[in-house]
């Protein structure tokens, strides 16, 4: 699937405990969902990726990505809805996050900025089980920044898909990045980040800020 073919983008917030922790955030009761907007993917494939470098720091957070292959209904069950996944990036700008939380506004010029999805191959989805004991790491420069497997999650791909569906909706195209580790941190220019999953390489490119 290319990024013409992804509709929605769900993305979910602090749904690991210690990177909660980390920004100083309380640990929700019930997932915390935001969008991003469909431009905002790009391909990781060795490419260089441009980012704006003049508002503050870009943090990078690694994350698993489910991408829904059928139309959501009550009582589904979402090993078979979700047909793949892949491993993202939700960057993030955040000394602008952190302006705009502080007036209560939305996230989006934090969040939604066009290259702000970077977005590994897609692979089979192996089912929540094996999904959850699979480790997946973030590399920078040859070394590991953010290293966790799904079952650190708060809430497991199973609460997340049918809390997604049940509020807003789930069909062929959308996708579900659901929550980064701890051990975000804010992009050099020239930084070289890998994906992997299971060990393998499954996404990587250069940063470029401008």
């Amino acid at each position: 699937m290319d990024a013409h073919a992804i509709r929605n983008i769900y993305c979910i917030g602090r749904n690991y405990r210690l990177h909660a922790l980390e920004l100083g955030n309380e640990v929700p009761d019930e997932p915390l969902v935001f969008t991003k907007p469909s431009h905002a993917v790009v391909p990781m494939n060795g490419n260089i990726i441009e980012l704006p470098g003049h508002v503050g720091e870009v943090h990078f957070e690694l994350e698993i990505v489910l991408r829904i292959g059928g139309t959501y209904e009550p009582g589904a069950d979402a090993d078979q809805l979700i047909d793949g996944m892949a491993l993202g990036l939700d960057l993030t700008l955040r000394d602008v996050q952190s302006k705009l939380k502080a007036k209560g506004q939305p996230w989006l010029a934090a969040k939604g900025f066009k290259n702000s999805a970077p977005l590994g191959k897609w692979l089979p989805f192996p089912g929540a089980a094996a999904l959850a004991e699979t480790e997946f790491v973030l590399m920078r420069g040859g070394e590991a920044v953010q290293r966790a497997e799904a079952s650190d999650m708060l809430f497991n791909v199973s609460e997340l898909v049918h809390y997604v569906g049940k509020h807003y909706g789930l069909g062929p195209g959308d996708i579900i990045y659901t929550g980064t580790p701890a051990g975000v941190a804010a992009l050099q220019d020239g930084d070289q980040l890998q994906a992997l999953w299971a060990e393998e390489i499954v996404g990587s490119c250069t940063v470029q800020l401008r």
